[in-house]
């Protein structure tokens, strides 16, 4: 069985794993790695940038070396490759437990308990609740699942595919380092520098690839590439920017304004202002099922484009081989002569 099939087959297998099970109450792959990045994190810290780039080596690139020794290990079965590379999957992303986080808020508000929905939404994100009404609550789930859709599943899945298993868990591993260490706190302005830039540049692709199956996969494709394409560069994130855009002008609502977090209060540029509405709580049910459609997608297009890259490596070690054999073969024949 080929590499490519074995991702495949092993990244279908993890997303089913997610669907059914969702992330474990306890003992969660990810959270343990957070553990031990806090560990590293205090023996560790200094505030310079360059101590935290050396936080970030140490964590993500541990991850990656574990995901390459349990890939070599098992290397020589192609089931327990499978096996790996669906537990793998199954443990990075995180696309049932941020649909049924966004369901329950979206509950609460259709069935006017906005206090339930306060109490829930710091489990979603890090929005100020109290702040917030119940469209903006809405609105701050809308925008999570969107980002999340990223971050969570389609991210993982392009590293996975790029990668393999040490893809996998070397993306989710940055990921997670960003939210640990990257935010501008007095502690983490200079130390987590290193942890976020990188994110950006491991987000870099999911999140585009996020916003071309937000616009196939919802109800106004057109709307949903006016809308990145007009607001995209607005935002203060380089990688949310294009996926809260499209997921913005495919529901056909407005998103970003004013946010609150943790008493600071930040002023975004409002996304697809033009053409939607305000988000109201009936919009959390469509984010949580474009989110869905869109992460069935990258599953097809992350495969098939590892497939594609396969059989093109295979054909050109066949025709670097095979013009290797013709020059060697001209060579003997002038000796000959």
């Amino acid at each position: 069985m080929g590499a490519d099939r074995v991702h495949a087959y092993g990244a279908a297998a993890g997303l089913l794993g997610d669907l059914l099970l969702g992330d474990p109450r306890r003992g969660h792959p990810v959270a343990a790695f957070g553990r031990a990045a806090a560990g590293v994190e205090r023996v560790l810290w200094r505030d310079h940038r360059g101590w935290g780039a050396l936080h970030t080596a140490v964590c993500a690139g541990g991850a990656v070396a574990l995901g390459a020794l349990a890939t070599r290990a098992v290397r020589s079965s192609p089931a327990a490759s499978v096996a790996l590379t669906g537990a793998a999957t199954w443990a990075v992303v995180g696309g049932t437990s941020l649909v049924r986080e966004a369901r329950l808020i979206g509950r609460a508000l259709e069935a006017g308990d906005v206090e339930a929905a306060r109490e829930r939404l710091p489990h979603l994100c890090g929005r100020d609740p109290q702040a917030l009404d119940a469209d903006g609550i809405a609105r701050a789930v809308v925008e999570s699942v969107a980002e999340n859709t990223s971050d969570a599943v389609v991210g993982a899945l392009v590293w996975g595919a790029v990668g393999g298993v040490p893809g996998l868990l070397g993306f989710r591993a940055v990921n997670t380092l960003d939210a640990m260490v990257g935010h501008r706190s007095a502690r983490h302005l200079r130390f987590g520098w290193a942890s976020a830039r990188l994110d950006d540049l491991a987000g870099w692709p999911g999140a585009r690839l996020t916003a071309v199956l937000a616009a196939l996969a919802g109800d106004d494709p057109r709307g949903a590439v006016r809308a990145w394409r007009a607001d995209a560069r607005k935002h203060p994130s380089p990688n949310a920017g294009p996926v809260e855009a499209s997921f913005a002008g495919a529901l056909g609502v407005r998103l970003g304004g004013t946010l609150s977090y943790g008493g600071r209060v930040e002023h975004r540029p409002v996304l697809n202002g033009a053409a939607g509405r305000a988000v109201v709580p009936r919009d959390i049910e469509r984010a949580a099922r474009l989110s869905r459609r869109v992460g069935l997608l990258a599953l097809g297009v992350t495969a098939a484009a590892r497939a594609v890259a396969a059989a093109a490596t295979t054909k050109a070690t066949a025709t670097a081989t095979a013009t290797t054999a013709a020059i060697t073969a001209a060579g003997s024949k002038g000796r000959a002569s």
